[in-house]
């Protein structure tokens, strides 16, 4: 049965798609059968790699309302091991359609059940926001990573993000757990990271992520060319964090 990891962070600019697109990449190229879900409507991970959003058949969307199975959705990427299942631009009026309807917030976990068995690893890339859909995706995983960019206003709204993990956790998902918190735009030279990362670490005892990921202009670049940065620059610095970072993700859950 494939793990389920949500990448999320309500504040927006922190790193969470490039995490959710490069992550699922060096995953993949380990060896691990890995599918990442767009569930942004912004539909960044789905350009991410390269896919036009506007000629899906299928998208997150559709299976969420019920009107295509996640397999019907699933699309093969160049990356080796990693599918995805696109975003679609209806994804942000749905969350209007669901809210009327039983068990909304379980939509997503039930529309993934089926295909949990086709990979190692699911990582779905979460919306910049505490809405239905942010919940549909906290309820359908085992586990958050939370990116935090090293920056002044680092820690601002996580409080309300953790209010929200708290509820998921009594009242929808008694099993979900922070994976771990990922400092993104990292510069060691800055007096300023060296204290973002000591708040961080208060705010999150034993749960940081040694592996840290450096501003990097090659990072910034690989989306426009829809490639995670394994395949755009595999000898940058961005490429050899995310391996890094990959690879203790793999070594906590061997």
């Amino acid at each position: 049965m494939g793990k389920i990891t949500a990448i999320a962070n309500q504040k927006g600019g922190v790193g969470k798609t490039t995490t959710a697109v490069n992550l699922s990449a060096c995953v993949g190229l380990s060896g691990k059968k890995t599918l990442l879900v767009d569930f942004d409507p912004q539909g960044n991970s789905t350009s991410g790699y390269g896919i036009d959003r506007k000629k899906v058949r299928y998208s997150s969307y559709d299976i969420l309302i019920g009107k295509a199975k996640a397999r019907e959705a699933v699309i093969k990427t160049e990356a080796p091991n990693v599918d995805i299942i696109p975003s679609a631009i209806a994804l942000a009026g749905g969350e209007l359609e669901i809210a009327q309807l039983q068990s909304r917030e379980q939509l997503l976990k039930n529309a993934l059940a089926p295909i949990l068995s086709d990979y190692d690893f699911i990582f779905i890339d979460c919306p910049p926001s505490l809405g239905l859909l942010n919940l549909n995706a906290l309820t359908a995983a085992n586990s958050v990573i939370i990116p935090i960019q090293c920056e002044f206003f680092a820690l601002e709204g996580l409080s309300q993000l953790m209010n929200t993990l708290r509820i998921v956790k009594q009242k929808l998902n008694p099993t979900l757990d922070v994976e771990g918190v990922l400092l993104t735009m990292y510069d060691s030279r800055l007096n300023l990271t060296a204290q973002v990362v000591t708040e961080v670490k208060k705010f999150f005892p034993g749960k940081v992520y040694k592996s840290t990921i450096p501003r990097s202009v090659r990072l910034s670049e690989a989306p426009g060319f829809g490639q995670p940065i394994t395949l755009y620059d595999s000898r940058s610095k961005g490429c050899h964090a995310y391996i890094d970072f990959a690879n203790e993700f793999l070594k906590k859950n061997r």
